[in-house]
């Protein structure tokens, strides 16, 4: 933070407010990438690096750019909606991103569940488990095979909607990049 609030006297607030979001956007597109499997070192922990050095780009010199933006008796007010901000929106995207997450599971599912031909029964037991999604457990009744497609359908269909959401999610990114390019004054603090 300290570095990256440095960022600003040195080159002005527009470089890292376009070059984080950036950043972020790609770490958060790198965590479409993993499948099913794999370890955590050479699926996930890449995205988080990247993602993590963005963000850093970022904050430090978005609330000094806020801050900066006010004369200095407003600075007070302008630090709290800074941050209002910042925790509303992350709520929003937290609520409208698990909606497009259980969307896209539950389309998916119903995709698997009818290319194998499962049975209105076993379609009526999965129901009440799709909102648990990656943690829905199939029928205890039903036979190991169809137990071991229904987990792979249960596992496919999350995957496909956390994609989905890190997709949009990334782009989001790279479109605060944008807004930052388009609106942001490149000049440096004193």
């Amino acid at each position: 933070s300290p570095w990256a609030g440095g960022l600003v006297a040195r080159v002005g607030p527009r470089l890292p407010l376009v070059i984080g979001p950036a950043l972020a956007g790609f770490g958060i597109a790198l965590f479409a990438m993993p499948g099913i499997g794999g370890s955590y070192w050479s699926t996930f922990f890449p995205g988080i690096v990247v993602l993590g050095f963005g963000m850093a780009v970022t904050v430090a010199p978005l609330t000094t750019t806020v801050l900066e933006s006010v004369d200095a008796e407003h600075v007070g007010i302008a630090s709290a909606i800074n941050n209002a901000v910042s925790r509303a929106a992350g709520l929003l995207a937290v609520a409208v991103f698990s909606l497009i997450v259980l969307g896209v599971f539950n389309t998916h599912l119903d995709r698997g569940l009818e290319a194998m031909n499962a049975s209105p029964q076993v379609v009526a037991q999965m129901a009440p488990e799709r909102v648990k999604l990656a943690a829905a457990q199939p029928p205890a009744d039903v036979s190991p095979a169809l137990r071991d497609e229904l987990r792979a359908a249960t596992d496919t269909s999350y995957l496909a909607g956390f994609r989905v959401a890190m997709v949009l999610a990334a782009l989001l990114a790279l479109a605060g990049a944008g807004v930052a390019v388009l609106s942001v004054r490149g000049r440096r603090t004193t």
